[in-house]
């Protein structure tokens, strides 16, 4: 005994015509003129983040990967968290769970930013593999991580550091001497190290102070005080340094800053006159594109290894003010302006 289906057909007046149809004969004619929608998975994409949710710089690399592959992808994310737990036990560790979600997940294609995500993952697990991967914000050199790789090509992350010195010197006149202050972790000692090579070049010497935590920044804050024959201070990331507190860095600058400070950070700018910024955002849409371009069957040989191109200039007209720093034409009218101790970064 066969079960029948009443079907509404539209087109034939207002009520439209009524048909019995047996479910069987609908069943076996559907199957046959393949009238059952078949569904497209979309692929497996999968990002591993070096550093948390929260903190400005991956949101911003986050974000830009979002904004591509949103409906173009099933997105999947890891977050290694290694600014605030630079151990190397404990990225090494993260580094195996990502490497368990690769294994579970199966994802077609792999975005992995920051340089601890190359440095503890690809590089050890993931070199000259099938799985293809793209880096994005590796600072100054993917080749001190082996790239590049048969399966993996990225942005590396470059600081303006030509356009900086150019600010200062339109400023100040000539440098001979500068002064990086930063917290104690991998990307600012690669920083530090590119800026005494680059600027060495040119005959200026930088001098190094890391600190770990507050109390350090400000200890090294004061006794930079003595050392006012530099030209200028370049104030590195504060994460990784603990108990950050920008009031309190603040009143040391206001007590202390009569020279030219410059960061690549925004979220440096309320205690930094001149801010050169990297957009992070830039980092996560090459990476998101090239991935799609991946997965539409580019072999990833053919697409090189690239740098960021794009910079937003900052400056903080009060501690100009008070440092009687009055900067040039060109910096004034490019620059945005804000009240940067209540930006909400």
């Amino acid at each position: 005994m066969d079960i029948y289906l009443k079907l509404t057909i539209t087109g034939f007046g207002s009520m439209g015509r009524i048909l019995c149809v047996p479910l069987s004969y609908f069943i076996s004619t559907m199957l046959l003129f393949g009238t059952v929608s078949e569904v497209h998975a979309l692929p497996k994409c999968l990002h591993v983040m070096s550093y948390h949710q929260g903190y400005e710089w991956n949101d911003g690399i986050e974000a830009g990967v979002e904004s591509v592959l949103r409906g173009k992808c099933e997105l999947k994310k890891f977050y290694m968290d290694s600014k605030r737990n630079t151990e190397i036990k404990f990225i090494q560790q993260k580094a195996l769970q990502a490497k368990k979600l690769i294994e579970s997940y199966k994802p077609d294609i792999v975005i992995a930013s920051d340089d601890n995500a190359s440095r503890y993952l690809v590089q050890v697990f993931y070199k000259n593999v099938e799985l293809p991967f793209v880096f994005a914000g590796i600072n100054w050199d993917a080749e001190a991580y082996g790239y590049p790789y048969k399966n993996a090509t990225g942005m590396v992350e470059v600081a303006p550091v030509q356009t900086m010195l150019e600010i200062a010197q339109r400023n100040i006149g000539r440098v001979r001497e500068i002064a990086f202050l930063s917290g104690d972790v991998l990307t600012e000692h690669k920083d530090y190290e590119q800026y005494a090579r680059i600027y060495g070049r040119l005959g200026i010497d930088v001098r190094p102070i890391f600190v770990k935590d507050m109390r350090a920044w400000l200890d090294g804050f004061a006794s930079f005080a003595k050392a006012q024959t530099a030209d200028f201070i370049i104030l590195g990331n504060n994460a990784g340094i603990r108990n950050w507190d920008n009031e309190r860095a603040l009143r040391q600058v206001n007590e202390l800053g009569k020279i030219l400070t410059m960061t690549t950070y925004k979220w440096m700018m309320p205690v930094t006159m001149l801010g050169v910024r990297k957009r992070a955002s830039e980092q996560g849409e090459w990476a998101a594109e090239v991935a799609l371009e991946i997965l539409a069957g580019t072999d990833v040989k053919r697409i090189p290894i690239t740098i960021n191109r794009h910079w937003v200039l900052y400056q903080n007209k009060e501690l100009l003010v008070k440092a009687g720093i009055d900067v040039d034409d060109v910096t004034r009218r490019k620059a945005i302006v804000k009240n940067w101790l209540h930006e909400n970064n």
